[in-house]
């Protein structure tokens, strides 16, 4: 049983600001926010794990404050805090619980599953629990934030239209990277060491978009199937980088570690985005855990039932939950919304990151539960001066019918484009009506994005990401197999889009296996094409397998980690990846700013856009609506570009036409004949028939496989 035990300490009034433990040699501040509290405890660890309670007398706005003298960097602590428990009205203060500083900047150790983290007596749910949480519970660290950046203080970031990003789990990326030290991998350190950083610049990549590495806790009832939480989207501490991926501790050092690996991707020129989940917490449901905001605020954290039914839902206090996962947090609140902009200022001025992806945004842009656009959340960071000019990547949609938006983002926003994900693995797999919604896809996306102003970059690109089938899977099976989360298969999403290519699973049959290959390669291809951000899933590129699974957030194994033998990867489908994301790189006419109007840039020169019938002619508007149709050219002209130069020069690149054949059948194509391009050479291929090099002229004939790509690139005289 927890009872209150003061002790006498030293200990000044401190200040109501920053939030957070902030540590100087002479004293460390502490403040946190609980503003109907009515009494609250700073408790500080040492290393016997010995509990030294310290009252907090002084409150201010609502935040309780103090300041303590000569602590060292590495001592952790926590807060109790006391007031009514009436859960009715959304009051849960409990102090047996010990509650983690919603702004540490370090968190040390992890969570027991144990009665004695639940604010109510587990069998009396209407009763407070007495049960001390503190033996079972993380601690918050005070932490010493001083760093040399050498000469990182003002990194120098990518337009979109010259990113590649690349998305990828810290510990999975190496947990078994024969060429990262072993004591390295799976950490913040061992991402930071040339064996992945000299691989990702070879493949052409410029961002990594790392799963979420903001502390986080794995559920109660995944840990009670012997799992963890293995992606990670089940943040606590939004101001600390995950502890498990830290190789030199987790006392304050996973700090310094993080920043390490920043610097070294920044010395590389690759930019760091953070897939950030601020839309719910570890707190789950109100049946969940007391860990931090429910012991300090619950109220004003979480998001309510405007009027529940009183039949349906009797309870006057119910929470309101669009993210799936329990609980909404309530950016609507001031302190749920300065919290947000805090911690993105944070991660930005203190950590250097690049930019943010964030999972299920529609989530935290709801004003009295409707989707706003315009919200409190959206406007802060579209004017804040530091957060407009990073990267901002929406997930545009929540776990509600109403919360689909894409499209709709304002500027500076891009979003992930699921439509273009099924567009293409449709097309691929030829369950399209013709090919008039892929060449959208292909040239941005316009009838998402071009209404509002923005540009083709606005649509992040991909056919996979870490949600659903990894690449090699999608053209290797067309059911899920995730029997192996203890879920009886029935989680995951059932909506593939995918095909075996007439075997289901692993198979032998080299026939079968070739043409998972190029369906890869063409999948790839595509993507690292189109026009847009492309945004590539780790490992991919070289074939990494779950065996099936599309929901391996619970597999902490070799079932989600990269397998980097040789002898495991398909090399030809890395090379063709690689040798795209180069063309990419080197040919602006293949990353273009403005959108293609489908009429030349100049007066007298070719269309900037032209879409080609296998018989060497443009579509016809009888062409579009083919059903029958499945293969297409797409002609980009680069002589000149419609983008100007940094000067307003004209500027000008190679034309390209793309082949995409997704028929089971070979197809005969004709270049066409025009007066701007002559001759070229094909430059990238899936077709055995045509491979890199071979020469082509105006007029030619071409036997492409069925199934294949053919990149041709103009060769001016």
């Amino acid at each position: 049983m927890w009872e209150h035990q003061g002790e006498t300490t030293e200990v000044w009034p401190g200040r109501n600001w920053p939030l957070g433990a902030s540590w100087t040699p002479e004293s460390t501040n502490f403040a946190v926010y609980a503003p109907l509290a009515r009494a609250a405890w700073l408790c500080l660890y040492d290393d016997r794990d010995a509990e030294r309670r310290i009252e907090l007398t002084e409150k201010s706005l609502g935040i309780w404050h103090c300041a303590v003298p000569d602590l060292r960097p590495g001592t952790r602590y926590g807060y109790r805090v006391d007031g009514d428990w009436d859960p009715d009205r959304g009051l849960r203060f409990n102090p047996a619980k010990l509650l983690l500083d919603p702004y540490a900047t370090a968190i040390s150790g992890d969570l027991t599953v144990h009665p004695a983290l639940y604010g109510y007596d587990v069998d009396h749910p209407e009763l407070r629990s007495d049960l001390d949480s503190a033996p079972y519970t993380a601690r918050s660290v005070v932490v010493d934030p001083s760093f040399d950046w050498e000469g990182d203080d003002t990194p120098q970031r990518r337009r979109w239209r010259d990113t590649v990003i690349y998305e990828l789990h810290v510990k999975g990326m190496t947990a078994l990277h024969d060429r990262v030290p072993e004591h390295l991998r799976g950490t913040y350190a061992g991402l930071a060491t040339p064996a992945v950083i000299d691989y990702l610049h070879d493949l052409g990549v410029t961002a990594v978009e790392l799963l979420p590495v903001h502390q986080f806790f794995s559920e109660p009832s995944v840990a009670a199937r012997g799992m963890v939480n293995y992606w990670g989207y089940n943040s606590l501490g939004f101001f600390a980088p995950h502890n498990a991926y830290s190789a030199s501790g987790d006392r304050g050092q996973q700090v310094r570690e993080f920043k390490e690996m920043v610097r070294a991707f920044h010395r590389a020129g690759i930019e760091v985005i953070l897939d950030v989940v601020y839309n719910h917490t570890a707190e789950a449901g109100p049946d969940g855990p007391t860990l931090s905001f429910r012991g300090l605020d619950d109220l004003g954290y979480y998001q309510r039932v405007v009027d529940p039914d009183p039949i349906a839902d009797p309870s006057p206090d119910t929470y309101w939950d669009v993210t799936g996962c329990g609980n909404t947090v309530d950016a609507s609140r001031t302190q749920s919304l300065r919290m947000i902009l805090d911690s993105l200022r944070y991660w930005v001025s203190e950590m250097h990151v690049d930019g943010f992806r964030f999972d299920l945004l529609s989530a935290l842009t709801r004003t009295a539960q409707e989707v706003d656009l315009g919200s409190h959340l959206m406007t802060a960071i579209g004017q804040d001066p530091l957060l407009r000019h990073v990267k901002l990547i929406a997930e545009p949609w929540d776990a509600s019918m109403d919360g689909y938006r894409v499209g709709e983002f304002p500027p500076p926003w891009v979003e992930w484009n699921d439509q273009y994900r099924d567009t293409v693995r449709d097309f691929w797999r030829r369950h399209t009506s013709g090919v008039r919604t892929v060449a959208t896809r292909l040239a941005g996306s316009s009838d998402l994005y071009a209404d509002d102003g923005r540009s083709p970059y606005a649509s992040v690109n991909f056919i996979t990401a870490h949600d659903g089938f990894t690449l090699r899977d999608l053209v290797s099976y067309e059911r899920k197999h995730n029997e192996a989360n203890g879920e009886d298969n029935r989680d995951g999403t059932d909506n593939n889009r995918s095909w075996n290519c007439g075997v289901e699973g692993e198979t032998d049959d080299p026939d079968v296996l070739a043409l998972r290959r190029r369906q890869a390669a063409n999948l790839m291809v595509t993507l690292c094409l189109s026009n847009g951000v492309p945004m590539l899933t780790a490992g991919d590129e070289r074939g990494r397998t779950q065996g099936g699974n599309n929901n391996a957030y619970v597999q902490d194994n070799e079932t989600s980690w990269i397998d980097w033998r040789p002898d495991e990867a398909w090399l030809d489908v890395y090379e063709v990846t690689k040798t795209a994301l180069r063309l990419r790189r080197d040919h602006p006419a293949l990353r273009q700013r403005h959108w293609f109007e489908g009429r030349p840039a100049i007066k007298g020169g070719p269309k900037d856009l032209a879409w080609m019938h296998p018989d060497g002619r443009e579509m016809t508007p009888d062409d579009w609506h083919d059903d029958g149709l499945h293969t297409v050219g797409m002609f980009v002209s680069g002589d000149p570009l419609r983008s100007p130069g940094p000067r307003g020069e004209q500027l000008r690149d190679s034309s390209f036409v793309i082949w995409l054949n997704a028929s089971a059948d070979d197809v005969e194509v004709r270049l066409p004949e025009n007066a701007w391009v002559t001759k070229g050479e094909v430059v990238l291929s899936t077709c055995l028939n045509n491979p890199i090099g071979t020469p082509v002229a105006t007029g030619d004939t071409l036997v492409q496989e069925a199934r294949s790509v053919v990149v041709l690139r103009e060769v001016k005289p």
